[in-house]
């Protein structure tokens, strides 16, 4: 699948209400989304043939609209069934789920509150965000330059297509220098996320994050944090500056793509893969298979 542009691929998206076939799906180039970043969108996977949390997704979905300054002319319940519905039409159990949201071309120019609200949702086989066999052993992050900044300048609440700018130049960066991802800290020198990925240390059996005040309170985050919880480790939410990490025995990330991924080194600081990121990876593998009733 790799090899396949993404506009090549077979099968439907659905579009503004509708399923249209794959290679149909466009915009105009001048739609507003593309040029002003106006656009929202979701990440979220299926399992089994069931979309993990997708209630939750499609919430956050329409508050990242709200904050953008638009209203998604989708209820709720409609964006839900039209996923599951289009998950059933692609005929995939496992697969990757992307709704994206956008102010369309009917005006141009920083301004347009008139502009048409679209909606579209993609799905597709997406295996694993990061290679199989570096995920086994940790993957390698490197530092990187750009920080996620003050949230008094952006709606860092949001899922919003601009916030991830950054992110792409950093996650290039990253790749061209043989890492896997990069760690990026926020505008006050604070250990923050990964690029697409929120982040976990461990150490003397504590788990140790970010508080997420200026980044997403991610979902597949608080799904972790529960599961932690459940085994009976304890989560300590706080500031973390980066030399910290000097004195953390093991690290993770999650993310929907991400899942949980265990973490070898970040720059000049090495990490192990131990038995609580074992744990968790396997809860929570566990934890977003369907519950498939007894016959």
């Amino acid at each position: 699948m790799a090899s396949v542009p993404f506009d090549q691929l077979e099968g439907e998206i659905w579009y503004n209400g509708e399923f249209v076939p794959w290679q149909d799906a466009k915009l105009h180039v001048l739609s507003h989304g593309l040029h002003y970043a106006s656009s929202v969108f979701e990440g979220e996977r299926a399992y089994g043939g069931v979309i993990f949390k997708l209630r939750e997704h499609t919430e956050r979905l329409h508050k990242s609209a709200k904050l953008l300054g638009f209203e998604i002319p989708y209820s709720v319940e409609e964006i839900d069934d039209a996923c599951n519905e289009l998950l059933k039409r692609q005929g995939f159990e496992d697969a990757y789920v992307r709704p994206v949201a956008w102010r369309g071309s009917e005006m141009m120019g920083v301004s347009a509150q008139h502009n048409r609200i679209n909606l579209a949702i993609a799905i597709w086989q997406w295996p694993s965000y990061f290679k199989p066999e570096e995920r086994l052993k940790g993957i390698r992050l490197d530092m990187a330059k750009y920080r996620r900044p003050d949230p008094r300048t952006i709606p860092s609440e949001s899922k919003a297509a601009g916030l991830y700018m950054i992110c792409t130049l950093s996650k290039h960066e990253a790749e061209s220098k043989g890492y896997a991802d990069s760690l990026m800290l926020d505008w006050r020198g604070r250990v923050a996320e990964a690029t697409g990925a929120n982040i976990f240390f461990v150490k003397d059996g504590v788990i140790h994050t970010p508080t997420p005040d200026c980044f997403l309170d991610g979902i597949t985050r608080r799904t972790v944090i529960d599961l932690a919880r459940k085994r009976g480790y304890e989560i300590v939410e706080r500031a973390i500056m980066p030399e910290e990490m000097e004195d953390f025995e093991e690290c993770f990330l999650t993310g929907t793509a991400a899942e949980v991924t265990p973490v070898s080194e970040i720059g000049p600081y090495r990490f192990s893969v131990g038995e609580i990121t074992t744990n968790l990876v396997n809860d929570y593998m566990k934890a977003v298979q369907p519950v498939r009733e007894a016959a």
